[in-house]
């Protein structure tokens, strides 16, 4: 009998025994942001079953049409939008909630209160889901000084004042990637357990990468300094190898794999976005605070 073996299928290192681990770090901390995090993975594990429906959107309800009874079908991503809102007004551990698919800031009824924003990407990627692409959810954490005189001036806080961040993948399987301030973890959902089981313990990207990831078809639009650079990763003047260009067109997607293989993940503004299209709120801060 192989006892090691035995030992690591039964002492599973969940998320939730993780998130706790890190509590006990900070003998001052109350449990506050371990019980949002436990609300956010519930709400992952609702759009993961979601998403695992898609290919019967029209079936189940999530294709955004008229079904026959006449009642008004919700699209797969303002359902996940509702889920995330409700998940996190109902921590009671938040004050303001900042959603790509809501155009303004939704301010917790003072009552149920608590003294975290969390700004968030309820389903990244969504134009993917009928072929069946990986998607995901991408959220930010931040602490609010006040919770009850909260402003949205409060909520424009620099990204290194982030506490947490991660992103949750719906593909192949349900993978879930989070850091709150020491290390990356990644955890995988087991559906026979109902669970995140940390897969990826401690995550560090490889120091070279041999892949880039670009979308060329905006290359007419792009500054010279980024056309020169793709140049090179194509036509390396220095004798080494090209890279490989992998481009899945969904952002968790692309940083899930150069997070794990390493390289590169770029979608710079052009003449035709001078601003850029990444959300700062929810997709860049929270990106980048994994990455560091």
């Amino acid at each position: 009998m192989d006892h090691a073996a035995d030992t690591f299928r039964t002492d599973l290192m969940t998320i939730t025994r993780h998130v706790l681990n890190e509590q006990s770090r900070h003998p001052e901390s109350r449990g506050d942001l371990t019980i949002l995090l436990s609300h956010i993975v519930l709400g992952c594990k609702f759009v993961a079953s979601a998403v695992n429906k898609a290919g019967l959107a029209k079936l189940t309800g999530l294709a955004g049409e008229t079904n026959v009874q006449g009642e008004e079908q919700k699209k797969l991503d303002v359902l996940s939008n509702e889920v995330f809102v409700n998940a996190l007004v109902s921590s009671g551990r938040t004050c303001v909630l900042v959603s790509e698919e809501d155009e303004k800031a939704t301010f917790v009824d003072p009552k149920l209160r608590g003294k975290y924003c969390v700004c968030f990407d309820p389903l990244d990627g969504s134009s993917n889901i009928d072929c069946g692409v990986s998607i995901g959810t991408i959220f930010g954490i931040y602490m609010i000084k006040n919770q009850d005189t909260v402003t949205l001036e409060e909520v424009l806080q620099p990204g290194k004042d982030m506490i947490a961040a991660g992103y949750c993948m719906y593909g192949s399987s349900c993978t879930l990637v989070l850091s709150t301030g020491n290390g990356v973890n990644g955890f995988t959902l087991d559906p026979s357990l109902g669970e995140f089981i940390m897969t990826h313990p401690d995550i560090k990207i490889p120091p070279k990468g041999k892949i880039y990831s670009v979308n060329e078809g905006n290359a007419k639009n792009w500054d010279t300094p980024t056309a020169k650079y793709v140049e090179k990763c194509k036509y390396p003047t220095d004798g080494s190898s090209p890279k490989s260009l992998r481009y899945i067109g969904s952002m968790v997607a692309d940083v899930h794999r150069t997070l794990l293989y390493g390289g590169i993940f770029l979608y710079p503004a052009d003449k035709k976005s001078p601003s850029g299209k990444l959300r700062v709120m929810y997709e860049v801060f929270p990106m980048s605070f994994l990455m560091e």
